[in-house]
């Protein structure tokens, strides 16, 4: 995997095998009955978001830079 670009054209079912099997936890998040979740893959962030009642995916996204790091307080300054 060379970067983000590649990542966001897989499958979503790809994309989930490539975070879960090459990505590296960094922190999770648990907002009412939401779970984020933040991986560290080469040179980006992909962050899956679970519903924790039912432990169901409900998406998958990835960036490089962004508020939404905000909400995780164990991050790296770099990655």
């Amino acid at each position: 995997m060379s970067g983000i670009y590649d990542f966001n054209i897989l499958s979503n079912h790809d994309k989930y095998d490539t975070v879960f099997t090459k990505g590296q936890f960094v922190d999770s998040v648990k907002e009412g009955r939401i779970t984020y979740v933040l991986y560290s893959l080469s040179y980006f962030w992909v962050e899956v978001m679970y519903d924790t009642p039912t432990n169901k995916i409900l998406e998958i996204g990835s960036f490089v830079s962004s508020k939404t790091l905000d909400r995780y307080n164990n991050v790296p300054d770099r990655i």
